[in-house]
């Protein structure tokens, strides 16, 4: 099993559909005994919260947000971690919005950097 999220910055690798997370995002994780939860904001995003379990690789969690626009929408993810060849984490993601329509894949990798 790959390392602890907690205290770890994610960003995506790519940005999605207008309005909505993007590479300017960036997701603060948390980790303990099981559970991760997750701040995050950035580019479209105002402020976004997710909450779940953690089994071996394999993330399932809920996660909410508050648009620049001043909706809010939530949804349905399950991720797999993985390490990559230098040390940082990746999360493939596959998520499905319960509050509109639509549903993807996405992939967000361990940053070092700010978002810019």
């Amino acid at each position: 099993m790959p390392r602890s999220l907690d205290g770890l910055v994610l960003a995506p690798v790519a940005d999605q559909a207008p309005g909505q997370v993007g590479t300017r995002t960036r997701f603060t994780y948390h980790e303990r005994d099981g559970e991760i939860w997750a701040e995050y904001e950035g580019g479209d995003v105002v402020r976004g919260r997710l909450v779940g379990t953690r089994q071996g690789d394999l993330l399932d969690f809920r996660y909410v947000q508050l648009k620049q626009d001043g909706t809010t929408s939530g949804g349905h993810c399950r991720s797999t971690v993985a390490e990559l060849p230098d040390g940082r984490l990746r999360l493939v993601e596959t998520w499905e919005w319960e509050s509109q329509p639509g549903s993807g894949t996405s992939v967000v990798e361990q940053v070092t950097e700010q978002a810019p």
